[in-house]
């Protein structure tokens, strides 16, 4: 079965981490059957934050075509006008090439069978506009239901017409499954994504520590993680890994505190080097809102270290849900964050059971085996014209 996969996150060049669970995905799909070939919307119109020369050199030297540990890759390269003004309007400003793209790739491979695109806005949206007569598969990862459809000019008509004529809306937790149906999904199911379970986790740091893998946006409330941390012992830690334009704030209010000395920013780590720096921690800890799903709760899960994240949001509450190993606290409350964490580092015997039991979670239900083998799924139940069945039914 042939596959046109689309997706705007997608790792590049000069951002080898950026959307890296599609890229884990599509490379599962593939070890499971699938021919996959991954078309990645790629703007070469820097944000605003960042218009200098040197990243606009930078998103124009991207390569056209390569292959990502055996999955053929094809940026195609599009303007567009601002985020801001126009985002649900670039499926549209991203067709034209992406027409162009995959007629050269049909020509060599042979036809696509099903379109598998990452996100309605603006993938499953050129998706429509390039293959309308194609089986669409939109995975909805949060960004459409929860942003794009309340704070986008358009885009609640844009995602609403996208889903409703999709053949299949994958969600990433029941949450995000609920609200793609709300948004126009004649079908949505629910798809994890997964983490690889290392068979060596290593081992703990000598003194406590507390780690973060993600994006330095507010939504992650790395900012809570720091006020919680000036409430506890001076021998705990705070490594946060990532980068993003919260970093200065963030920085500034560990001073602020008197802890500057005790939180690490390691800035933006390849994939691989990322999850040997968070496997010495205690505690994995991103209180983070509107988060459909988090695959950095289940990585650090994976390695047997225990994660905490917000109560009431989507993602944290499904994995919740299939085992423990996840802890769940009060949003926007530092105190809060504080006494619990405080409360599993004073108990060794709890933790050493969250630990055991955050990996054996992981190993029933988020493998990326298990998600490439039900992603294969879905792609032959949507050519044959039927319910996917292996996946959790919204």
């Amino acid at each position: 079965m042939r596959v046109a996969v689309l997706a705007e996150f997608y790792p590049r060049g000069h951002d080898p981490v950026l959307g890296v669970w599609a890229h884990r995905q599509a490379q599962a799909a593939r070890a499971a059957g699938a021919d996959i070939h991954v078309f990645v919307l790629h703007r070469i119109v820097p944000p605003a934050r960042a218009f200098t020369a040197k990243e606009f050199r930078r998103l124009l030297t991207q390569p056209g075509h390569t292959v990502l540990d055996g999955v053929p890759v094809t940026y195609v390269r599009y303007v567009s006008p601002r985020r801001s003004r126009a985002y649900a309007d670039w499926g549209r400003w991203a067709a034209p090439p992406l027409r162009r793209a995959v007629r050269r790739a049909e020509h060599r491979g042979g036809r696509f069978d099903v379109i598998h695109a990452h996100n309605a806005v603006p993938a499953g949206d050129a998706a429509l506009r390039v293959m309308p007569q194609r089986p669409l598969i939109v995975s909805v990862h949060g960004g459409d239901v929860l942003w794009t459809v309340d704070r986008v000019p358009h885009g609640a008509d844009v995602v609403s017409r996208t889903l409703s004529r999709a053949a299949l809306t994958l969600a990433n937790s029941q949450g995000i499954a609920d609200l793609t149906r709300r948004h126009g999904a004649a079908r949505a199911e629910v798809l994890h994504l997964g983490a690889d379970v290392p068979e060596d986790p290593g081992t703990r740091a000598p003194d406590p520590v507390l780690v973060t893998v993600g994006h330095l946006v507010a939504r992650k409330r790395h900012a809570d993680v720091i006020a919680a941390l000036a409430q506890l012992p001076s021998e705990v830690r705070y490594r946060i890994i990532g980068d993003g334009p919260e970093r200065a704030a963030l920085t500034a209010l560990a001073q602020r505190l008197g802890v500057a000395g005790r939180v690490e920013f390691t800035g933006q780590l390849a994939h691989d080097e990322a999850l040997h720096r968070a496997r010495d921690a205690w505690l994995f800890v991103m209180p983070s809102t509107d988060e459909a799903f988090g695959v950095a709760y289940i990585e650090a899960m994976a390695a047997g270290i225990p994660a905490i994240g917000a109560a009431g949001e989507p993602g944290p509450a499904e994995i919740a849900a299939v085992g423990a190993g996840i802890e769940l606290v009060s949003p926007r409350a530092p105190d809060v964050l504080a006494t619990h964490i405080s409360d599993l580092l004073t108990d060794p015997e709890r933790l050493a059971t969250l630990s055991a039991e955050a990996r054996a979670t992981v190993e029933a239900e988020f493998t990326w085996p298990a998600c490439g083998q039900r992603t294969l799924d879905a792609y032959r139940a949507v050519v044959a014209g039927t319910t996917a069945g292996s996946h959790r039914h919204a």
